[in-house]
């Protein structure tokens, strides 16, 4: 059960070391664009590192999209993102579940993250594991709210997809943290990272606004439950750069026994 940050990907080495990480999250690329990711300098450096590597899918990727213009080419990014992040050893790709629009059939979502599994297939297959994250609010959003996200599992459960689950999204995606763990197995069977995160927003706000473990509207013993029964690493993505980071990774690791 390592413990670890999402940092600036120009060096994340040196950020983990700055914050005594186990584990480290970043973008490949401007996660507001759609640009394919370069070969990195210090890919060796990674591949080899004891720190454990995770990688975020760019924000605009969103697969469920009943829009060609914007489904199409989240498909080919999440591929070559994926690819890219294989190539620096990391243990998954982090990609949020995506929308269809107000005025569109959830359905529709579903069935088109399918398709997006069998499009990796025909491209070759996916070279590491995909994490879906929930998410804590959009119109019509495939994984806010579990029942939603039972759904998405029925159509991506047998690509062996993984999951990730952020509690901060949680909280403000409306869905009570005590036994989310238990409730989350039951659907995907399977929880391989948490964003531990406190949340600026109330409950059910729907704002996906981090805050530091113990400063949100949380109970930070509820997140640290949470990384108990998952038994799973866990990523903290809150603002204050190294000194934040390194007071929640220190929180965390207090109360875990880590």
């Amino acid at each position: 059960m390592r413990i670890g940050a999402h940092v600036d990907p120009a060096a994340p080495l040196e950020e983990a070391a700055s914050r005594g990480a186990e584990a480290v999250q970043f973008f490949l690329t401007d996660p507001q664009g759609y640009k394919t990711p370069k070969p990195r300098d210090d890919a060796a450096a990674l591949r080899e590192s004891e720190v454990d590597i995770y990688v975020h899918a760019p924000y605009i990727v969103n697969v469920a999209s009943p829009n060609n213009r914007i489904r199409i080419p989240s498909r080919k990014l999440l591929m070559a993102h994926a690819k890219a992040a294989a190539e620096l050893g990391a243990k998954g790709l982090i990609v949020h579940g995506g929308h269809v629009g107000k005025d569109a059939d959830l359905a529709t979502g579903f069935d088109n993250w399918r398709k997006a599994f069998e499009y990796a297939e025909s491209d070759g297959g996916l070279p590491l594991p995909i994490l879906i994250e929930n998410t804590a609010g959009g119109d019509n959003a495939c994984a806010r709210r579990f029942d939603d996200l039972a759904r998405l599992w029925e159509a991506v459960g047998s690509f062996g997809a993984g999951f990730c689950l952020d509690t901060c999204h949680a909280f403000a995606g409306g869905e009570d943290l005590v036994g989310i763990v238990d409730r989350v197995k039951a659907i995907t069977g399977r929880i391989d990272l948490i964003h531990a995160n406190d949340s600026k927003g109330g409950f059910d706000s729907g704002q996906d606004r981090h805050d530091n473990l113990g400063n949100g509207k949380i109970d930070p013993e509820l997140i640290v439950a949470a990384i108990r029964a998952a038994g799973a690493p866990a990523v903290v993505e809150t603002p204050g750069g190294s000194e934040g980071q390194t007071a929640d990774i220190s929180f965390l690791r207090e109360r875990t026994g880590r």
